[in-house]
């Protein structure tokens, strides 16, 4: 489980990186965004994580498999992201038959490529 100081929860913090965010987009998710804080009145220092996981991606059952698996992705990554970063990472469809090793291959190439992981040195 992600502490609640990690969780988006509000539509305008969604929305916020989701438009307003950089993109990265993978075979079984894409990963939105924002580098600073995403709501000025948020502590600067702990990144916060938003997950979307529409009906297209499966069955209930299906969509809650989907999105244990990527908070237990993103909370083991907590540590490599920036302090104030806001993500939105939103499961595709492929998603469904993907193992974990899978999903986590597509998040750590997504944070790659936004350069949000603490090991890149570009």
């Amino acid at each position: 489980m992600l502490p609640a100081a990690a969780r988006l929860t509000s539509s305008a913090d969604f929305r916020l990186v989701t438009r307003g965010g950089r993109r990265a987009g993978r075979t079984r998710l894409v990963v939105h965004a924002v580098a600073g804080p995403a709501d000025p009145e948020a502590d600067p220092g702990s990144p916060r994580v938003g997950f979307v996981v529409s009906k297209a991606v499966g069955n209930s059952v299906v969509r809650h498999r989907v999105s244990r698996r990527l908070r237990h992705l993103v909370r083991d990554r907590l540590g490599t992201l920036p302090p104030g970063s806001a993500l939105v990472v939103r499961a595709l469809p492929r998603a469904a038959e993907a193992t974990s090793a899978e999903l986590g291959a597509d998040l750590d190439a997504a944070l790659r490529k936004l350069r949000l992981s603490s090991g890149d040195e570009s």
